[in-house]
This record gives structure tokens, C-alpha cells and sequence, in this order.
């Protein structure tokens, strides 16, 4: 395994925290509210970000957006670019494609995504239509078009202004909405693996943007603690501060190399299916631990619901969420590994089984039948 980015993944990373760091900033957060920043948005499609997904990879998403959770910048990039330009260049048909892509690059299609699709009453029926409710969908009020998994998880693309679509607020602003489905056309994405990939894939890239909430939440905690003062000496000398901190700083770590595994092994073409159920679920268990370690760490402050690492809390929380609490991805993790082990099991089985035959046939040799055998005398019970 080898994790060092390319020249072009560097790049994209560079760019992004450039243009996150110059526009996210504490006050433009304040006066966008719960909606996404639409100026940033422009600036990032502009840069060719969305457009340099399709050439850096699923890590090089994951880098660009660690630099977009530093500074939980308020824009659909995870999204669009997970559902939309991944999902279609590895599933969608040529059509779709050539319609599709085109726009995604440049900003003026967002795709959202109906994920994950547990417990999903999307029915579709024979006529390609779609009928059930999505309670949240985030990043909804943004988008032109919705991947929608239906009950037996196969995907299809909707578009916003065909199905119905009322604001839902949450704690994290995501633009988030309902999704409600009245017979609604829709076209099929993919095959019967399509869900899977694409589910694997989010995780992966959300546990990229988790591990940037962490490391912005952890930043600001240590520039508060090294600076602020309490009995003539900073917070930071204190040892409960320092474990603290060093606890985050650890998880903060596991959340972002378990996240570039899982990427790395889908660029890579490698199965990673249960690495990103590993980067989910440090995604959702430490990073709920570094968000709330960085709130405790500020003090009272961290109590104050305009104070910039509030808002890193709310995403941590939020994201915890959005990837499934622990226990159910460590379920799903250890029933896909006893999936796997049987596969292989049965595979060496079946290879076994053969391979006297194929021996066989290698020295020229060939089973006589069993009438000619009989005919001689041959047999089990001679």
C-alpha cells in the first residue's frame, strides 16, 4: 500500500484548501445560515475541482475533502461529486454520461443522494417509476437530480424538479430536504452491484470529510488552549488538556488513513468493501469523540453556539449520523467478512475438487467408463 498522492492529487488538495480557506471563513458561515454558499460553489466548479475527480480518483476526492471539513464549508462538493461524477462514470451508460457529466463538471447539475437505502419504501415499477417518501435527504435543496435506491437496492436517477422536495432543517446546514415520490419517471443506473460500490464509495469519501471536521475541531482547540491562560500558565501545560488533546489527535489519524485505505484500494481496483466500513466506523465512533473533545477543551466557550467549534460539532454529530452508529456498521462489517470467508472457502473447495481431473488430463490419463470397468469385474462391490 502506498498512500502518497500523485502530483495531481497534491494539486487538487493544495487548490482546495486554498480556495476553502480564502471563502469559508467564520463570518461568510454566519451569514449563509443553513443554506449552501453559492459563490464558493462557483469558485470551486471553476477551478475544475468537480471536474478533476474523475482523473485524481476516489482519493483525491477524499483530500479535497478533508480541506472542505477543516472549515465545514457550507457547498455540495461531497455529494455531487460521489453521486453524480463517480457514481455515472463507473455505472451510468454512455448516454447518461454525455447528458450528464458534462454539467456536473461545471456546476450546474448537483446530484444528491437517497443514502443509505435501509429500511428504503422507494418502490419502482415496470414502467421505470418511482413511488415512496425519503424523510432527509442532505444537500436536497441544492440539487437537480437525486440517486435513489429502491427497496431491492437498485439505483435510479430523478430529477428534483419531477418529484416533490420540501426544506428539512437539521442541526448541520446540508440544505437538506424531504424526498417524496409520486410515480415519478426515473432512470436506472447500473447493474445489481451498482448500490454497493456507490454506498462504499460514500462512506469512504464522507469518512475523508469527517477526518477534516476532526483535524479543524482539534486545530482550534490547541490554538485555544495554547494561548489561553488559567493561574498565570496555559491550558495546554495542564496534563488532563494535553491527554485530551492527544487522544483526538490519535483518533483524528485512524479516521484519515482508514479513509485513504478504502480510497486507495478503489482506485486501485482492489475490493474494499469492508475497508470502508472500517473508515465508517472510525468516522462515526472517534470523530464523535475528537467533536466533543474540542468543544470541551474551549470551556465555556465551547458552549456558545456562535463560537466557530460549535459548528465542527454540529458536522461531527451530524456526519456520525449521515454514516450509521457503530454497532450497526460493526454488524454489517463482521457479516460481510463471514461472507467473504465462505466465498473463499467454497472457491478453494471447488478448485480442489478439480484439480485431480485437470491433473489427470495434464499425464494424459482419462477415467474409463464405469460400463467397461463393470464389464471386467471391476467395481466396489467386486
Amino acid at each position: 500500500m502506498d498512500f502518497t498522492p500523485t502530483e495531481e492529487q497534491s494539486a487538487v488538495r493544495e487548490l482546495a484548501g486554498r480556495i476553502f480557506g480564502d471563502l469559508s471563513t467564520h463570518e461568510r458561515l454566519a451569514a449563509a445560515g443553513t443554506g449552501s454558499d453559492a459563490e464558493l460553489w462557483k469558485a470551486l466548479c471553476g477551478a475544475g475541482l468537480v471536474a478533476a475527480v474523475e482523473e485524481v480518483g476516489l482519493l483525491g476526492l477524499v483530500l479535497a475533502l478533508e480541506e472542505q471539513g477543516r472549515t465545514t464549508a457550507q457547498v455540495p462538493f461531497a455529494a455531487s461529486c460521489v453521486y453524480g461524477v463517480l457514481a455515472l462514470s463507473a455505472h451510468g451508460t454512455a448516454g447518461q454520461r454525455d447528458r450528464l457529466l458534462p454539467a456536473l463538471r461545471e456546476g450546474g447539475t448537483v446530484v444528491a443522494g437517497a443514502f443509505p437505502a435501509s429500511g428504503s419504501r422507494v418502490r419502482a415499477t415496470a414502467e421505470s417509476e418511482l413511488t415512496g417518501v425519503v424523510p432527509l435527504v442532505p444537500w436536497l435543496r441544492d440539487a437537480t437530480h437525486v440517486l435513489v435506491p429502491d427497496e431491492e437496492r437498485r439505483l435510479w436517477l430523478v430529477r428534483v424538479a419531477d418529484a416533490g422536495a420540501e426544506p428539512v432543517e437539521t442541526t448541520a446546514p446540508w440544505s437538506a430536504g424531504r424526498l417524496t415520490l409520486d410515480d415519478t419517471p426515473a432512470d436506472r443506473v447500473g447493474g445489481a452491484e451498482a448500490y454497493e460500490d456507490v454506498l462504499a464509495t460514500a462512506r469512504t469519501a464522507f469518512a475523508g470529510l469527517q477526518a477534516g471536521v476532526c483535524a479543524g475541531s482539534l486545530a482550534r482547540a490547541v490554538q485555544h488552549t495554547t494561548t489561553r491562560e488559567q493561574f498565570g500558565r496555559p491550558l495546554s501545560t495542564n496534563q488532563g488538556v494535553l491527554l485530551r488533546a492527544a487522544d483526538a489527535y490519535m483518533d483524528t489519524e485512524a479516521i484519515r488513513v482508514t479513509s485513504y485505505e478504502a480510497a486507495w484500494r478503489r482506485d486501485e481496483g482492489l475490493p474494499y468493501g469492508t475497508h470502508a466500513l472500517t473508515a465508517a466506523w472510525w468516522a462515526s465512533e472517534a470523530g464523535t469523540r475528537v467533536v466533543h473533545a474540542g468543544q470541551h477543551l474551549h470551556g465555556g466557550l465551547g458552549a456558545d453556539l456562535e463560537h466557530p467549534v460549535h459548528r465542527h460539532f454540529l458536522w461531527g454529530r451530524q456526519l456520525d449520523a449521515y454514516l450509521g452508529c457503530g454497532g450497526e456498521l460493526l454488524a454489517e462489517l463482521g457479516e460481510l467478512i463471514v461472507a467473504e470467508k465462505l466465498a473463499e472457502k467454497a472457491s478453494a473447495s471447488e478448485e480442489a475438487a478439480v484439480r485431480p481431473s485437470v491433473e489427470r488430463a495434464g499425464r494424459g490419463e482419462t477415467e474409463r467408463p464405469s460400463v467397461e470397468r463393470a464389464g471386467r469385474g471391476e467395481g466396489v462391490g467386486a
